[in-house]
Order: C-alpha cells, then structure tokens, then sequence
C-alpha cells in the first residue's frame, strides 16, 4: 500500500519524537532510534520536517528500483557518520550508568553497547553495514582504554569508522506483519531501557553518583578543546534546563558552573545518605577512622559468613552483602567540593 504524505506528516507531529512515522513508513531501525533517543534530543525530530517527502518516496519506491541500487555502494553521508559517533557514546554511557557492575564490563560489556549503537545508525533507511566487523572494530578498540570512561569515544569512533567503510543498501525482504515488527521493537526497547530503569529505581544513590563521575571526567577531558568544552556543557545541561521550566522556574543562570553546583549538592546528599547508612550497618559513628572501620568489617564477616550460619543461610547471606556493600563505601574517600570538575 502506498504511503501518503499528509498522514506522515500528521504522525510526525503527534508522535514524532517517538517514531511513529518512521513506523508507518516502514523504517523501524529509525523508528527505534528515535524511541530511545526521543527524536535525537529533538532536535533530529525538527529536522525531519524538510526530509520527511523523501522518506515518503523511498517508501514507495518499487522493487526493481530497490534491487537495482543493492549493486551500488551508498554515498558517504557526513550526517551519518557524526550520528552513528554520538549514539555510540550515548549507548556507551548507558552501559555505563547501568551495566558497569559486570565482570569484564570494559572488555565485554560497554564495546557491544557502544557498537550496537553504531549499528543501530547504520541501518537508519535503506543502508546496512557489515555487523561483524563493525563489532569486531569496537571489541579490538576497547582493552587499549580499559577501565577508563573516556575508552567509549575511541570505541565509537573506530566502530564509525569501519560501518562507514563497509556501509551497503539492504538487501529486499518480504513484508512483514505490523504485530511482529511491534514485537521486535519492544524487546529492543526493553533490552536498553530494563537495565537503566532498574539502576534509577533500586539504586539511586549509585547511579546518580555514577552519572556525575562520568559527566565530570567527560568534561574533564574536553577542557582540553576551548571551543567544544562549553557546547557540551550547555547540551549536558539541556535536561535539567528543561526540568526547571517544567516546574516554573525559567530563570537560568549566565554561568554553567552555578548550574553544574546546583546539581552536585543534589548528587552529593545521595551520597551523604549512602555512608550514613554505611555506618549504620557497621555499628559505627560518623567519622570513625579507617583501622576502626576495617576491624569492625572483620568481625562482622566473620560473624555473618555463611558458612558459619548453615542453619540460616538466607539471612546471614543477606547480612553478609550488607557488610560488604558499607564497607565498600566507607572505603572510599570522600572526593573534596568540587573535585568532578
């Protein structure tokens, strides 16, 4: 059935941050992107207004003519290139956020989030690329970075790279029923939104504290570049700059850095909250020494071990997480005022 342009049009505008016209013209790797990235901040979603007659037209175009462009390579698209980089680190700073608590994460973990990523850019309208090399690219790039934030831009970049390299137009396939592209696209939707959800809603404190260090070695590092160091501050800030304009306060400060206090004393009462509860669970009071935190860690575990309480091995196992989890904490210094920076 051919597509019409008013109807894209009118899905554009009610749903188009979430995809709903690239649904209906069949391009659910663009459809997907625009779910989990809400329009490309919105700012994708207002460009589209010039592009969405050609999206019409190659929803229509005929199978001969489609067939007949799989034996070209596609042009080189800028455009693409730049978006399939940011989306990587995007996908890359989810994982982060969410998944960092895996074994061999940096090894396994953030360069296939960083490369799906990629990928999901490259299958964008009617061009593909290669899915092994382009995960290979990204799985090679990673051990020279392990253990650093900053490993996702040369992940993203390399994975960029190698799907330019092999891009191709997609091969013709059957159409398929809308229940059965709506059942891919949720589990997809799922499977990046489960994670981060989980991490937000049973572990705030971490996960808000996370976010912080990454954003502050990620500007840490773009310091280096005078012109591009404020441009991602402003575009870090645009959420909670529209947070506060939800909740009537407009007012913004000329400085990035009293906006960038505002958030930290938010993070960091997280943060107090976690170490008190840490000393909570450890017996102790505020401020004990670290020789008194690692004694009292000592004979807690070795009271809670579970090998020591066979016969209540669900509660001790419990108690035994706890200790350890305090202790973690309380084993970490505490970063001086402004050290994110």
């Amino acid at each position: 059935m051919a597509k019409g342009l008013l109807v894209t049009y009118a899905l554009w505008a009610v749903g188009g941050p979430a995809g709903l016209h690239h649904l209906y013209l069949g391009r659910d790797s663009h459809a997907l992107l625009w779910m989990l990235t809400l329009g490309g901040g919105g700012l994708g979603w207002l460009w589209e207004f010039w592009k969405l007659p050609s999206f019409v037209a190659q929803a229509n175009r005929t199978q001969g003519q489609r067939q007949r462009s799989e034996e070209r390579t596609p042009p080189l698209s800028l455009t693409r290139f730049v978006a399939q980089i940011i989306v990587g680190i995007y996908f890359g700073l989810v994982a982060l956020i969410s998944l960092s608590f895996m074994a061999n994460f940096y090894i396994v973990g953030l360069p296939l989030a960083v490369g799906l990523g990629v990928l999901l850019v490259a299958a964008v309208g009617n061009q593909t690329t290669d899915f092994k090399n382009t995960l290979g690219a990204a799985f090679l790039t990673s051990p020279l970075f392990y253990g650093r934030p900053i490993a996702i831009l040369p992940i993203s970049l390399s994975a960029s790279i190698t799907a330019q390299k092999h891009r191709r137009y997609k091969a013709s396939i059957g159409s398929e029923t809308l229940s059965v592209r709506l059942y891919r696209l949720g589990l997809a939707y799922l499977a990046f939104t489960g994670p981060l959800a989980y991490s937000a809603f049973c572990n705030t404190a971490a996960t808000l504290s996370y976010v912080a260090e990454t954003l502050g070695s990620f500007l840490s590092w773009f310091s280096f570049f005078p012109l591009i160091g404020p441009l991602m501050e402003s575009v870090l800030l645009l959420p909670y700059r529209g947070w506060r304009l939800l909740m009537g306060d407009p007012r913004f400060s000329s400085s990035n850095f009293q906006e960038w206090e505002k958030l930290y004393k938010f993070v960091s009462s997280f943060q107090d909250e976690k170490r008190q509860l840490a000393y909570q669970v450890l017996s102790l009071s505020e401020g004990a020494t670290n020789e008194e935190i690692h004694q009292r860690y000592r004979e807690l575990v070795k009271i809670w071990h579970p090998d020591h309480n066979r016969h209540r091995t669900e509660e001790a196992e419990r108690h035994f997480l706890e200790i350890q989890a305090a202790y973690e904490v309380l084993s970490q210094p505490r970063k001086p005022r402004g050290s994110w920076r």
